[in-house]
């Protein structure tokens, strides 16, 4: 499937929560297909979750935000992280709540109008997978 990219940059400001205000966004602005380009910024915390692990690891300090990834709608979202510390040591992992924005996010997504991302429980291992559909 294929079709049009908009795209949208925003900026979110200290203390607010990068997976929620992203979230809130697509509500906002009723995305039911989005993939982020960029993100360039710092946390004050993170909370991430690693490969297989059933809970995240949350670590107080200032990080840098050296990557994000991922797809999300207003309903649902699958979101990497990598972010480094003081001394350029690299984690990350799966975004989950509670990753509060030390002095700024730069943002900027993708949207696809013509589309929808929706979420099933895909059978091989139990977890909610994307499903791309046209968008009705």
């Amino acid at each position: 499937m294929h079709g049009q990219l908009e795209v949208h940059v925003f900026r979110l400001k200290p203390h607010e929560d990068l997976k929620k205000a992203l979230t809130e966004y697509a509500m906002q602005h009723s995305i039911s297909a989005g993939i982020v380009l960029t993100c360039v910024g710092s946390l004050e915390a993170y909370h991430i979750r690693f490969a297989n692990e059933k809970s995240g690891k949350k670590q107080r300090g200032y990080f840098e935000i050296v990557s994000l990834t991922g797809t999300f709608s207003a309903t649902s979202s699958h979101l990497h992280i990598a972010v480094s510390d003081a001394s350029g040591n690299t984690i990350g992992g799966h975004l989950l709540d509670g990753n509060p924005i030390y002095t700024t996010a730069e943002i900027a997504i993708g949207v696809l109008p013509e589309l929808s991302f929706d979420r099933d429980v895909d059978p091989t291992y139990g977890f909610s997978e994307l499903v791309v559909k046209p968008k009705q």
